[in-house]
């Protein structure tokens, strides 16, 4: 953020402007809730191509016919990304909207996990994580040409297609666009239901460890074989040794794969872990950790496969300076906005990790990510449009 740009008071709008500016979100609720039911209903799973591609192709057809000007960063395993560009009438460097449109629902879910609204919570797969936020996108960028006959400045659109599943196709696009903007705002989903900004995340990691022992027979020759799934076993008990939560740092081994048969003494077993980190400086000790285990069988062989993907976005100046400006919009409609720290990685820690402004969390509010009860709060819908018009403008 440059020191010379003015605040955001300083260049406030005219009082009571904000409380105008929700009534036109409340007034256009409906027309909100439809783009959202409509992005809910096309099924856009990370490990379906066709799928993602077909969501992508509407996504960028829709923001084009506001002014955007799409390009179609193609993929071969998995989705299309899509960026779309919208000119400003300053010289002043993008605004980034960061998201992503798949999901990590299987094709086929929503026959059984339907779009539906009730009791003010609208259901669906990837109703919060994060279809809400890409069409928050669209409406806020359409709210603001309706307010300035244009956009003041440039905004792009940056929508991934394989964000639940690392990113890897879109990362270094994600990298290249922040780096020519001014600031990032990502749509993921607010920190819970009090609809907290994310100003930080834990980085994320992914290691396997894969064991190779000696096979046989565990009824005729049970002193021959030395077993891929005990060693296995013992490297897990020790690498939870690792964790130290005060720290910030968790590791979790989550899937364990070994063996053939129970007559066989296991040849071969691995497990996939999850790690953790608060801080960019504990990374390179987690690698150090993980790549200097040794055998406690010295008959079996180790290897490790992985590392960390996502640094932690953590909370510099930069986003602080963000939050304080959204606090300030939040502020002008009675909102105390409030700001949280989350374990959980998004491509917000690309951005941040490379020194670029981010502000994250600044989708739709709910609950149940990932879960059959994913929803999201219809009422909250409203003021994170105006939020997130408000942070275009100003940030």
């Amino acid at each position: 953020m440059r020191s010379k740009k003015k605040s955001l008071s300083q260049k406030a709008a005219p009082a009571g402007i904000w409380h105008e500016r929700l009534r036109y979100f409340e007034t256009r609720l409906q027309d909100l809730v439809g783009t959202i039911r409509e992005f809910v209903e096309i099924e856009s799973p990370s490990d379906d191509k066709l799928a993602a591609d077909r969501m992508g192709a509407l996504l960028a057809a829709r923001f084009q016919a506001i002014g955007g000007t799409a390009r179609v960063h193609r993929a071969e395993e998995y989705g299309d990304n899509i960026q779309i560009t919208f000119p400003g009438r300053d010289k002043r460097k993008p605004v980034l909207l960061l998201g992503h449109f798949d999901t990590v629902y299987p094709l086929g879910t929503l026959a059984k996990m339907p779009c539906r609204i009730a009791d003010g919570r609208m259901y669906g797969p990837g109703v919060l994580d994060m279809k809400s936020g890409v069409a928050l996108m669209y409406h806020a960028i359409q709210a603001i040409q309706a307010w300035h006959g244009s956009l003041p400045r440039p905004v792009t659109v940056f929508l991934v297609s394989d964000e639940e599943v690392g990113s890897y196709s879109s990362r270094a696009i994600t990298e290249k666009l922040a780096r020519e903007s001014a600031a990032v705002l990502v749509l993921e989903p607010a920190a819970g239901l009090r609809g907290a900004v994310k100003t930080a995340r834990k980085g994320v990691g992914e290691y396997t460890i894969n064991v190779k022992g000696v096979a046989a027979h565990a009824g005729l020759d049970p002193g021959k074989g030395h077993s891929a799934i005990l060693e296995l076993s013992r490297q897990l008990i020790a690498i939870t040794k690792l964790n130290d939560l005060a720290r910030g740092l968790s590791v979790n081994p989550g899937v364990i794969h070994g063996g053939t048969r129970t007559n066989v003494i296991a040849a071969e077993a691995h497990a996939d872990i999850d790690v953790r980190i608060k801080s960019a400086k504990q990374a390179a000790m987690m690698d150090r950790k993980f790549h200097a285990l040794k055998p406690f069988d010295k008959h079996c062989i180790i290897s490790v496969e992985g590392g960390i993907n996502r640094l932690p976005m953590e909370r510099t100046a930069g986003v602080a300076a963000l939050y304080k400006a959204a606090q300030t919009i939040a502020q002008e409609i009675d909102w105390n906005l409030e700001e949280a720290a989350v374990g959980g990685g998004s491509d917000g820690n690309f951005t941040a990790g490379i020194g670029i402004p981010t502000l994250d969390g600044m989708g739709g509010v709910g609950e149940g990510a990932h879960a059959v009860h994913e929803h999201i709060a219809v009422s909250e819908l409203p003021r994170r449009a105006l939020l997130l018009a408000g942070m275009i403008e100003n940030a």
